[in-house]
């Protein structure tokens, strides 16, 4: 997929918070900076206020009073959604039944009043740029998910709009179709240069997408950062916790070591005392006698295919979970040998 880059907005969101007239505060106050042509990804569990916080930038919500939404140096608060020349795409697609395909992307710029000759020229860029000149004439009702996406993601982009924003827009997908069809989004996206947002609650989706992830819990953004920073450095508890598999083990540090039960380690960042340290399945190695910083015992395997993943018992307080791309089965009660680098323990302190 590629197309002309337009110039993308920048995003401003100052103080703004969103509470609905039954009392309930959907989303507490939030000041954020997205850059333009930037992609970010608003990552968190249902109820945690990312799709308020996208319809707040859409123009679908208002803020509550004192919060301003700003598209570059504009002051978008008190337009509504059709004068923000923005494009959305909603999980339900929310494409027009009683139209055909080609009909459903020129929507948006018949609504613009965008000449005939130049409407045909851009649906016909669209439905290359998706790869669906075929099914121009089809009834959407005659699509199936992945095509119906493209024909939404279709007319969204073909009002060339300042914002694009995506709200769970694979989730009705199968897994294999929606592997594909992230692929396809981010180098979308990039190859448009659009700002774009983007909600979901897929955190493989989020990684894959984001510049930038905003994790969000409780009407609140926890923590921004590149997707790596959010893996490898989460800010709390919940984001260790909330963004992939995470161990958890408590150990003693003494004497420049972190011991555990099943070995120890090196440790030079101070404190002494029990502490609990975290690291995720990949930090760990399997390793032979004359390696391993650490022994224990599988207490379960998983063949995924591409890897395995281990349930190893004696290690910690708690079972940790390891996963090796190694070439071979592993018995459940095997005695194994683990090594992990000390710099990705992380301790936290909530």
């Amino acid at each position: 997929m590629t197309a002309a880059a337009p110039h993308g907005t920048a995003i401003r969101l100052v103080e703004c918070a969103k509470t609905f007239p039954n009392g309930t505060r959907a989303m507490e106050r939030t000041t954020l900076e997205i850059g333009d042509g930037e992609t970010i990804v608003f990552l968190g569990p249902s109820g945690c206020g990312k799709t308020t916080l996208l319809r707040v930038i859409a123009g679908l919500e208002a803020p509550d009073p004192g919060g301003r939404v700003l598209f570059d140096d504009e002051d978008v608060t008190e337009l509504p959604i059709e004068k923000r020349n923005v494009g959305m795409v909603f999980q339900s697609y929310a494409l027009f039944p009683n139209m055909n395909v080609e009909e459903n992307i020129a929507y948006g710029l018949e609504v613009h009043k965008v000449a005939p000759a130049q409407r045909a020229k851009r649906v016909g860029e669209m439905l290359e740029m998706m790869q669906i000149g075929e099914l121009r004439d089809r009834r959407t009702t005659q699509l199936s998910g992945g095509q119906r996406q493209r024909v939404a993601l279709a007319r969204a982009i073909a009002v060339q709009p300042r914002v694009l924003l995506l709200d769970e827009p694979l989730t009705a997908l199968d897994a294999l179709l929606r592997e594909r069809l992230r692929i396809e989004i981010d180098v979308l996206l990039h190859s448009l240069g659009v700002t774009a947002a983007y909600v979901t609650h897929d955190q493989a989706e989020a990684m894959a997408i984001g510049d930038r992830v905003a994790v969000m819990n409780k009407g609140a953004i926890v923590q921004v950062g590149t997707p790596r920073e959010i893996y490898f450095k989460p800010a709390s508890a919940f984001i260790a916790d909330f963004i992939g598999t995470m161990n958890r083990v408590h150990g003693t540090a003494r004497d420049g070591f972190l011991e555990l039960q099943g070995g120890r380690v090196p440790w030079t960042r101070g404190g002494a005392g029990v502490i609990e340290v975290l690291f995720r399945p990949g930090d760990a190695r399997i390793a032979g006698p004359g390696d391993a910083q650490f022994r224990g015992v599988v207490a379960r395997q998983f063949f995924l295919g591409d890897r395995t993943r281990l349930q190893v018992s004696g290690i910690g307080d708690a079972p940790v979970t390891v996963e090796t791309t190694e070439h071979r089965e592993f018995r459940v009660g095997e005695e194994i040998g683990l090594k992990i680098d000390p710099e990705a323990l992380l301790t936290l302190r909530d």
